[in-house]
């Protein structure tokens, strides 16, 4: 049975559209830096917060926007079709949830372990810096990703409040 869902989510579109959708969003600001050199991104420099010790980084608004997709909202659909696919359909819209919250939190654990590894290296990046993460910034990433369950409902609102705007017209 649990083989089963694995290769059952492993064959989902949705699944492959958030994990590959996430990651793309994940790496717009990551070869932005790359190819300019710099650690400021063009638009989104402009929102640029003071660090807030260690744990907060000076692009807040970029660690929001990009961690509500990915790894947050790619691990929440992952729970969410997993368990659905082990357990079938969830009771209610708290259950749902908390499989999501349950794919995000593995998500982001899978990939804070990257980062950390990655960290460790020192690769540093045309602009100066490590290419991965400072280690005092995960934290965050769990509080972001707790939060991410919630992006694929706010996703479709706004899909069909969009689909409803231009096919009505």
């Amino acid at each position: 049975m649990f083989w089963h869902a694995i290769v059952a989510t492993l064959r989902s579109r949705r699944f492959w559209v958030w994990q590959l959708g996430g990651a793309i969003i994940y790496l717009i600001p990551v070869l932005t830096r790359l190819i300019s050199g710099s650690v400021v991104l063009p638009v989104l420099g402009l929102f640029e917060t003071p660090w807030i010790g260690h744990w907060v980084p000076g692009n807040l608004v970029e660690k929001i926007l990009v961690n509500a997709f990915f790894p947050g909202a790619a691990g929440a659909i992952a729970g969410e079709i997993f368990l659905r696919n082990l357990k079938g359909p969830p009771q209610n819209t708290k259950e749902k949830h908390l499989w999501r919250l349950a794919g995000a939190l593995l998500w982001v654990t899978v990939w804070t372990l990257f980062q950390w590894w990655g960290n460790l290296q020192n690769i540093i990046g045309s602009y100066g810096g490590n290419l991965f993460e400072y280690p005092f910034v995960y934290p965050l990433n769990f509080v972001l990703a707790s939060l991410s369950i919630f992006t694929p409902d706010i996703v479709e609102y706004v899909g069909t409040k969009l689909r409803a705007v231009f096919l009505d017209s």
